[in-house]
């Protein structure tokens, strides 16, 4: 776990240059507590703004009843206070139960003006979970075998034919981050606006040794889903945007996701805030380009298509069966009440991911035995004492719906 690090105000004496390393995608696991007193940011105006689209009155707003809204409401604002979080956006929804959407803070600092529920996000890793879900596809198509090795799709991975297609959906190929490599983070931070290949991002990382053999431990590395990326492109001959958007998004109904191509970003979307800078200064990320993270963390939703998205990656709709089994087969982290599966994790019987990218952080994920979805929007990634804000805010929310299930853990995935 990286030392404990408190917001930052933007007049706070810079960092060193090379510390963002460890918060880009890093490979780090982070265990929340409980809510523990934290020093707030500056505050800011709270709003409570909720946005209905159509169709999506089967769990009307509302419906978990007057006590255990106001529990919630008051959950969240205190997070969002003490962690410095400009906006959030959150959706539950409890089958039988009720639901609530509700949108709290700003979408933007300088304007004031209020978060939404309706609004776009940059998803971070939960690109992985569409990525793999590809990936799969091919699988049920009998075009790839998860246990083929990756030289036989791209040439120049170190050890490359031993490490597997599995190894890199798992996490346990041993391929070193190119996200924790100094020079890349002093290129992407110089340049935010940078365009950056596939292959330009994964040369940070293929220039250091394997950490470990193929398939003897978990360590969170952007490497495996970019290589995952190019396999789907190899095999398919198609631009992975397009055969996500052909073979997953459409087949899902999902009709405001995307993985873009660059800095474009749909509107309405908040202004996103991080001190993932070289000098350690608080800037707005918003139009930065993630093209960095492409397969591992460059796609864009919102809160009505990460809804639908939690129960379709955990019950498998678009995959066989015996697929979606596999994909579900989670192994040790080292870390308690977290296992990882196939670019899906178990976080103490929530399934799902989490995501974050400078500026963003999203928690999308399904509990199977209460039916029941959370999905997470903030326009921030700056931790809080160490921890992800993301994940203090599914800690408090689940630990008043699900005390048997409370998300105490989450991957760090930068």
């Amino acid at each position: 776990m990286w030392p404990s690090r408190s917001s930052r105000d933007p007049e706070e004496a810079p960092r060193h240059a090379t510390y963002p390393s460890r918060r880009l995608f890093a490979a780090t696991l982070l265990v929340a507590s409980v809510l523990a007193p934290m020093t707030a940011a500056p505050a800011t105006a709270a709003h409570a703004v909720t946005v209905q689209r159509h169709g999506e009155d089967d769990c009307p707003p509302g419906g978990l009843g007057p006590e255990l809204t106001a529990r919630l409401d008051k959950a969240i604002e205190d997070v969002r206070e003490q962690a410095g979080i400009p906006g959030v956006a959150v959706g539950l929804w409890m089958p039988g139960r009720g639901s609530y959407v509700h949108a709290t803070g700003v979408a933007d600092r300088s304007t004031g003006e209020p978060m939404t529920t309706d609004g776009f996000v940059r998803i971070g890793s939960e690109t992985k979970t569409f990525t793999v879900t590809a990936l799969l596809k091919l699988v049920d198509d009998h075009r790839i075998g998860l246990d083929d090795p990756i030289a036989r799709y791209v040439h120049g991975v170190p050890n490359g034919h031993r490490i597997t297609l599995r190894h890199l959906a798992e996490m346990r190929s041993g391929l070193f981050p190119y996200t924790s490599d100094p020079d890349f983070v002093h290129d992407l931070l110089s340049d935010p606006q940078r365009s950056f290949t596939p292959e330009e991002s994964l040369a940070y990382g293929f220039k250091h040794k394997n950490t470990f053999k193929p398939g003897t431990k978990f360590e969170y590395s952007n490497s495996n889903l970019v290589l995952l990326g190019l396999v789907v492109e190899k095999v398919t001959g198609r631009p992975l945007p397009e055969f996500l958007r052909n073979r997953v998004l459409r087949p899902a109904h999902l009709r405001h996701t995307l993985l873009p191509t660059g800095p474009e970003f749909p509107e309405p979307h908040p202004r996103g805030y991080t001190n993932q800078t070289l000098s350690g200064a608080v800037a707005d990320s918003t139009d930065w380009n993630p093209s960095w993270a492409w397969a591992a963390g460059a796609m864009i939703s919102d809160l009505s298509d990460l809804r639908h998205w939690a129960k379709t990656l955990a019950t498998g709709e678009l995959l066989s069966p015996e697929t979606q089994a596999q994909r579900l087969r989670t192994l040790p982290t080292g870390f308690p009440g977290l296992g990882y599966g196939l670019g899906i994790f178990d976080a103490n019987g929530w399934i799902g991911h989490n995501g974050s990218i400078p500026g963003y952080e999203t928690v999308t994920v399904y509990l199977p035995e209460r039916d029941a979805t959370l999905v997470i929007m903030i326009n921030t990634d700056i931790t809080s004492q160490g921890q992800e804000p993301s994940t203090l805010l599914a800690h408090a929310i689940t630990s008043i719906v699900t005390p048997d299930h409370v998300y105490a853990a989450a991957i760090q995935p930068r």
